[in-house]
């Protein structure tokens, strides 16, 4: 009850910069962007950057074939969802971060210490929480997004945080109860720990390197070969770790 007590905000991690999410901060050739469209990219990078570690971590500790299976979704989603956002970022002149947050973290850390049963079970239901928590905004910045770009992410982010939602009901571990309750009242929490630190200057981005036997691909942007405006594929595949590449400025 603890673990999932303190999971809620934890999928996408940064509060907004002002109160006002439908104000316009720049207008693109794809579109106004709004403060909520420039926070849920910062966000959706953010996940990646706590839930494809916990992924890998799963893939070495799980103890059940169900919670293997979920870890590989884990990696290969946010694998395809961070090569869309570190597209977009520059793109839309957002910075992202390098690091999750300190809650984020700790969530790693959290597993990374547990082991046996213990890791399965906290494995699905923090996950189940911080995925079923945001489902409804990615559905609010699909729904209301005058901008492209935001549009192919909130698509792709929609249909993968519905399989990792899947994904953790299929190992049977879920305490539903607990994790609706905890979805619908949510911990306060100090914006210091839920806000992933921007990144260094001069340091290398963080690349969430896609698995070798990946089955996601993302989305086509506009002026790529087999953009249609869709959203992206959801599938398994096999983590590798998350290596350094260089970064354009955003």
């Amino acid at each position: 009850m603890t673990l999932v007590a303190l999971a809620y905000p934890s999928m996408l991690g940064l509060n907004t910069v002002s109160s006002d999410t439908n104000r316009i901060i720049a207008n693109t050739q794809w579109g106004p962007l709004t403060e909520g469209d420039r926070d849920f990219v910062v966000k959706v990078r953010a996940a990646g950057l706590w839930e494809y570690p916990v992924g890998q971590l799963g893939l070495k500790k799980g103890q059940s074939q169900a919670v293997i299976t979920a870890s590989k979704h884990l990696v290969d989603g946010h694998a395809a969802l961070d090569s869309t956002c570190r597209k977009i970022a520059p793109m839309l002149n957002i910075t992202i971060p390098n690091v999750a947050s300190p809650q984020q973290q700790g969530f790693v850390n959290t597993l990374s210490a547990d082991s046996g049963k213990k890791f399965d079970t906290d494995f699905a239901n923090i996950l189940r929480v911080t995925h079923g928590s945001i489902f409804n905004t990615i559905a609010k910045i699909r729904s209301t997004t005058r901008n492209t770009l935001v549009r192919i992410l909130a698509d792709q982010a929609n249909a993968t945080v519905l399989d990792h939602i899947t994904v953790m009901e299929q190992t049977g571990l879920v305490d539903f109860p607990s994790v609706l309750f905890q979805e619908t009242t949510p911990p306060k929490l100090p914006a210091v720990d839920l806000t992933p630190p921007p990144p260094a200057a001069g340091q290398p981005q963080v690349v969430l390197t896609p698995p070798v036997n990946s089955t996601t691909s993302p989305p086509a942007l506009p002026g790529e070969s087999g953009f249609n405006g869709s959203g992206a594929n959801v599938g398994t595949g096999a983590g590798t770790g998350a290596t350094p590449a260089p970064s354009p400025t955003a």
